[in-house]
Parts: C-alpha cells; sequence; structure tokens
C-alpha cells in the first residue's frame, strides 16, 4: 500500500537540513509542458540527461544514457533485430520487439507510429544534445500509447564551429566510428552527423551493421522568426537475430542460440529515411506559433523462425515479413504568455495529424528443402492508420506559493485493412476500426519552503491495440480483432522536488495506474499470436532519485523504483504451444510479467571533462516474472562497471581517451526478456565482462 501521507513530513524535514557544498547543479529546462519549464517548478515527474554529461559509454543506444531515470527500465537487448526493450513505469513492458506503450520522438518528429508502435533504431545520439524522459499522468497529453514520454533533442550549432571525430572498440568486434560538425555561419545554424556501428555479437548469430546520418539546420527568418529543416537516415542491413533462450539452453551456455535460428538464418534488415521542417514565429505580445510537418519511409525485410509445417495452413501468412510503409504527420502550436488575474499565464493549444500507409507482405521461408529464403506469397494486404488529435494546455502561477498546470487532449485513431490476398483457403481480411478518446490531466504545485516543492497530479490515458495486435482474432476468424478495446488508464502521482542547495537535488514520487481493458495474449499457435483485454490492472510504485554535487570533483547519483504491477481481475491464458483456445486460468493478483519489483542504478565520478576522471556504477535488479501464469522467471541480478579517461588540451581542441569495464565481475544474468514467448524462450542473455577504449578528437576553429 503507497503511505501517501509520509511526504509532506519528509519535505518538512529536507527544508531544515543542511546545505551541501557550493558546487552547482545547473537548473534543468525542460519543454514537454510545449513552453520551456525549469523542470523543479513541474508538477510532473520529468528529467532531462545531457548527453555530454554521460561520458565514457558506447554511445550507441538510449539505454546508456536512461540508466539514471527512476522509473524507466532501458533494456539493451544485444540484438539489434529487434531494437531495444524500454518500459516506463511498468507500461511498455510486454512489448516483444520496438517500443509500444511509450511515445517516442526525435526533434518533435514521432518515432512512435499513430498505432503505438515505435523504434529507437534511428535515435543519433551522437548528434543530440539531451533526452527528456516525462512519467506519470502528464503523458497523456500526447496522446495514444503514451505510459511515459521519451524525446530526444539534437544540439543546436556551436559558438565557435568545431568539428569532431570518435572512435570507439570493445570486445567482440563491436565499433563506432561517428564524424560531427556543428556551427553558426551567419544565419545558418547547422549540426551534421555520420556514425557507423558494428559488432559480431557476444552471442551467437548476433552480428549487426548499423549506418545512420543526421543534419539539422536552422535559418532565421526576418522578425522573431525561425525555420529548421531536419532529415534523417538509417540503415541495418541483415542484423542477425539469436532468438531468445528457453531457461535449459540459458543455463547449458548463454552465449547459443536456438538451433532454429540458424536453421532459418533469422535476420532482419531495416531503410529509413524521413525528414521535415519546423516553423517557428514570434507574433508579438506574448503570442507565438509553431507548425511541423514531417514524412519518412521504412522498409523492413525480417526472417522469422517458423517451422515449415505450420504454414500448410493455407491462412498462414509465411515466415518472412516485407513492410514498405511510408509515414508522415504535422503538428501545430499556438502558445501565449501573459497574465490571468495579475499573475503569470501561459497557454498551449494545438493540433496534431499522422498517418501511415504500410504495404505488408508476407512470404514463405522455404524453397524445398531450402530454409531461410524467400519463397511462395502468403500475404499481400494494405494497412493504413491515422489520428487527429486536439489539446490544449495551460499553466497559472495563481499566487506566490502555488501553481496549477492543466490539460485535455481528444484523440481519433483509424484502423484500415484492405486485403489483396484471397484464396479459397485464405478468405478476405479487409476491415476498418476507430477509437476515440478525451484524456484530461490537471497538477498541482506548492512551494512549501525554499527549495521544496510538493505537487499532485491527476490524469487519464488510453493505449489502442497495435496492427499487430489487431491482424488476426483469436477465434480464427478473417479480418481484423475488432473485440479488442483500446486499454485505458486512471493515473495519479505525488511527490516532492527538493533543492536545498544549488548542489543537490532530489525527488521522490508515489504514483498509481489503474487500467481497464489491459492488453494480454489470448492465443499462440503456428506463428501467429492473438490478444485479448483484460478487465483491469494496476501500477503501484515509488520513485526517488538523487543528484549530489558533493565538491567540485565528486558528484554522486542514485535513482531508485519499487514497482508492484499486477492484474487485478482473473482470465484465461494459454499454457502450451500450440494453443488455440485460452484454457488455463491467471488469478486475479498476479504479477504482470517483464517488470521488475525493484530496480537501483548508483555511480559515483571523480574528476571534470577537463582532465582526468574516472567512476563506477552499479545496478541491482529485482527478478522478472516472464509469463502470465508466472510459472518461469529472470532471477535477480547485481552488475558493476568502471571507467577512467582523460582529456588533452591542444591549441585547436582537445581530444577526449577513456577506457571502460562492464560487467566487471563476469555476471551470468538475462539482460532482458520476451514476455509470453510461446516456444518458452523467455530468455536474453546479457553479455560477460566486456572491455572498451575510445578516442574523440574535436577541432574548434
Amino acid at each position: 500500500m503507497i503511505r501517501w501521507r509520509y511526504l509532506p513530513a519528509v519535505a518538512c524535514l529536507w527544508s531544515t537540513a543542511a546545505p551541501a557544498a557550493d558546487a552547482d547543479l545547473p537548473a534543468v529546462v525542460v519543454t514537454a509542458t510545449r513552453t520551456p519549464q525549469v523542470a523543479f517548478d513541474v508538477p510532473a515527474s520529468i528529467d532531462a540527461v545531457a548527453i555530454d554529461d554521460v561520458v565514457d559509454v558506447f554511445g550507441v543506444n538510449p539505454s546508456d544514457y536512461l540508466a539514471g531515470i527512476p522509473g524507466v527500465l532501458a533494456r539493451d537487448r544485444q540484438n539489434y533485430a529487434q531494437d531495444e526493450q524500454i518500459s516506463i513505469r511498468g507500461f511498455g513492458a510486454r512489448a516483444t520487439f520496438g517500443v509500444r506503450g511509450v511515445r517516442l520522438y526525435t526533434d518533435g518528429i514521432p518515432a512512435t507510429m499513430p498505432d503505438g508502435q515505435g523504434q529507437v533504431s534511428h535515435f543519433n545520439l551522437d548528434s543530440a544534445a539531451r533526452i527528456e524522459v516525462l512519467r506519470g499522468p502528464f503523458s497523456a497529453l500526447y496522446g495514444n500509447s503514451s505510459g511515459g514520454v521519451i524525446q530526444l533533442f539534437g544540439a543546436d550549432g556551436s559558438v565557435p564551429p568545431e568539428v569532431s571525430l570518435g572512435l570507439v572498440g570493445g570486445s567482440w568486434g563491436s565499433a563506432r566510428a561517428s564524424a560531427n560538425a556543428r556551427g553558426v555561419a551567419g544565419d545558418v545554424d547547422y549540426n551534421l552527423d555520420l556514425t557507423h556501428f558494428q559488432t559480431d555479437g557476444w552471442r551467437d548469430h548476433s552480428a549487426a551493421k548499423r549506418e545512420s546520418g543526421n543534419a539539422k539546420l536552422a535559418w532565421k527568418i526576418g522578425d522573431g522568426g525561425k525555420l529548421t529543416l531536419l532529415a534523417n537516415v538509417l540503415a541495418l542491413p541483415g542484423a542477425d537475430d539469436p532468438l531468445g533462450l528457453t531457461q535449459a539452453q540459458f543455463d547449458a551456455d548463454p552465449r547459443s542460440v536456438a538451433a532454429v535460428a540458424t536453421q532459418f538464418d533469422t535476420r532482419k534488415s531495416v531503410h529509413q529515411n524521413q525528414g521535415g521542417a519546423i516553423f517557428e514565429q514570434d507574433l508579438g505580445n506574448g503570442h507565438a506559433l509553431r507548425v511541423l510537418g514531417y514524412y519518412g519511409r521504412r522498409e523492413v525485410e525480417q526472417y522469422l523462425a517458423i517451422p515449415v509445417a505450420v504454414q500448410a495452413n493455407p491462412k498462414h501468412s509465411g515466415g518472412v515479413v516485407d513492410l514498405d510503409s511510408g509515414y508522415g504527420g504535422s503538428d501545430a502550436r499556438w502558445t501565449w504568455t501573459g497574465e490571468l488575474g495579475g499573475r503569470a499565464f501561459e497557454l498551449a493549444a494545438g493540433l496534431s495529424w499522422d498517418r501511415q500507409a504500410q504495404h505488408r507482405r508476407g512470404y514463405e521461408n522455404f524453397v524445398g528443402d531450402v530454409l531461410g529464403v524467400r519463397g511462395a506469397l502468403r500475404r499481400d494486404e494494405d494497412d493504413t492508420v491515422r489520428d487527429f488529435d486536439q489539446y490544449a494546455q495551460a499553466t497559472w502561477r495563481f499566487a506566490d506559493r502555488w501553481s496549477l498546470v492543466a490539460g485535455v487532449r481528444h484523440s481519433e485513431v483509424a484502423f484500415d485493412a484492405r486485403d489483396r490476398y484471397v484464396t479459397p483457403g485464405n478468405p478476405d481480411d479487409s476491415g476498418r476500426v476507430d477509437y476515440g478518446a478525451t484524456t484530461p490531466v490537471a497538477g498541482l504545485l506548492w512551494r512549501a519552503a525554499r527549495g521544496v516543492n510538493v505537487y499532485a497530479s491527476y490524469g487519464q490515458g488510453f493505449e489502442t491495440p497495435t496492427f499487430n495486435e489487431l491482424g488476426y482474432r483469436a477465434d480464427g476468424g478473417a479480418g481484423l480483432a475488432f473485440d479488442l478495446d483500446p486499454a485505458r488508464s486512471r493515473n495519479a502521482e505525488l511527490g516532492i522536488k527538493l533543492r536545498p542547495s544549488t548542489s543537490i537535488d532530489a525527488t521522490v514520487a508515489l504514483f498509481r495506474a489503474d487500467t481497464r481493458n489491459e492488453l494480454a495474449v489470448a492465443t499462440s499457435a503456428g506463428g501467429r499470436t492473438t490478444y485479448q483485454n483484460i478487465g483491469k490492472a494496476r501500477r503501484d510504485g515509488a520513485e526517488a532519485a538523487l543528484a549530489w554535487r558533493i565538491d567540485d570533483a565528486w558528484t554522486l547519483q542514485l535513482a531508485w523504483t519499487w514497482l508492484d504491477a499486477t492484474f487485478r481481475s482473473s482470465f484465461l491464458t494459454c499454457a502450451g504451444t500450440p494453443c488455440t483456445t485460452p484454457d488455463t486460468p491467471v488469478a486475479a493478483g498476479a504479477r504482470i510479467p517483464g517488470i521488475p519489483r525493484s530496480a537501483l542504478h548508483a555511480s559515483l565520478r571523480w574528476g571534470t571533462q577537463r582532465g582526468w576522471h574516472a567512476g563506477a556504477s552499479g545496478d541491482v535488479v529485482g527478478a522478472v516474472v516472464v509469463n502470465d501464469l508466472g510459472t518461469a522467471r529472470a532471477p535477480a541480478y547485481a552488475v558493476a562497471a568502471v571507467d577512467a579517461g582523460h582529456a588533452f588540451e591542444l591549441d585547436t581542441g582537445r581530444i577526449d581517451a577513456f577506457a571502460r569495464i562492464d560487467n566487471l565481475f563476469d555476471r551470468r544474468y538475462a539482460g532482458s526478456v520476451i514476455v509470453n514467448d510461446a516456444n518458452g524462450r523467455y530468455f536474453e542473455p546479457a553479455p560477460g565482462r566486456a572491455f572498451m577504449l575510445g578516442v574523440k578528437w574535436t577541432w574548434t576553429r
């Protein structure tokens, strides 16, 4: 049970605490409220991570930068065919590939499609300035599938201009090379980047190569105007997919793969190009306008390990997935900053529209006796999903020590499937389904004392099924799974933000999210997974974080999460494979799989970025249930890492060099899990002890 009544007492005790050292932590400014505000003064759990502040990491995946944020579980799956596994306060934990239940953005362009599916493979971290993470009720202001929001922001051009070249090498043939140029030339602000990454993989059959490019160009236009152009390209050719392991396989050899992975040469290729433009204009008298437009194409080819025999079913869609997607959208926002009743007031209102048109084809993954090759066509359909949202939110500092933030969003999401592959044994699967929701949210903040802010917030959210979850009906009939309802949640949060001195930032938050119509697996047979709605689910939790600049040389960071995520209604699920009808009861109170009850991250750093520096970090993560029945789980684990580096100052720039050891004590553990895997291959092993060396040369004109 959450002890909400303890928070005011904690605030009073902290307000009398002795000041710490004089070294300053910067005030963090965030934009999740759609107008720039200091995070300390926002009645929500929101954090920003400056990319340059996270040193001595590989710099390829968002998980390198998100470890210090409570409530966020970002897991590098060591499988670049399936993207990272990210959940926020338990939302998104059921995703077996990609990211669901969490909204993703890069420079304002959605990386989450209108149906709620997202990916972070194209996040270009080498050119980024910061990552913002919003948790709790206010996430609902971003629409469908916003159990949390992660936004990546590219850096502006630097003054003076600079060019940097970076190279990082590590164990198992892992390497990253990057080139970046950023600066200001007249009215033009630019940030250009190229990054190459490759790895042989710690596990067998897990090699990957990834190329990415990113460009951000901005022009000042007239009086108070600005135009920003964005471009991003990604090539991920032939990333091997090692699949998960059963418990027995994991215990015997965590570096191994299931035999079917090599038999069918499971792999994935992705090519994506996208561009966007943002126009901002100061209209005077506190009014401003911002208009965003974007378009992109994403091509995916994936070879799955579906046995030949099950594809004999005429309704089966094959073992090769071929997706060609065009996507785009726009967002128009008006903001006004002024006064209401003689007090500071900010208002933002806007419209957003997004659309994805996806040509989905399926092929057999064999030709005769040859496996892992493209065979006969088994699926051909056009899937379209679009959303149209309207939103408004306001911030009013209505008293000296009080402020109110409130907003509402109305969302409409429409799915349309047009089946082009109709045979006597495979009927027409065409269909359409529409969803809609209005999600209000409000938060109240009280400045209880100097350096002590207490807040409470409440909001509603919703999550539609994705196209993958709508694709098959549990009864085996033709058409979309029209019986699936969107999950709807009620979210409450109570928290304290503490800043007793300029060297300490601390937060404590208690939260509860009650969800009805939670989505869960219904059946799994013949390579097809269908879904069902569960009556009720609950996520109770607590978060705490501390950033302490002990003195000019030492910094301590702690992030702790406790989360009790359970089904509140009983339901039937599958206990074996194949399973065409749920037949095994799951009792109310059972844990939602994929979510550890506790997670702790700690790091201690010494030195500065202008000389010698070193650090040590550790993570302790609780056991994770991996299926709805709770019959299997990944054990708890604790791992540590150390690093050291030095910055060499040059006349025209500097050289940064570092060394790092991950999994210092060579622990064996499952770094991530595949929830409800039909074959019992739940476990994705994390690497053993890994070494890394990196160098970056920055030339400044």
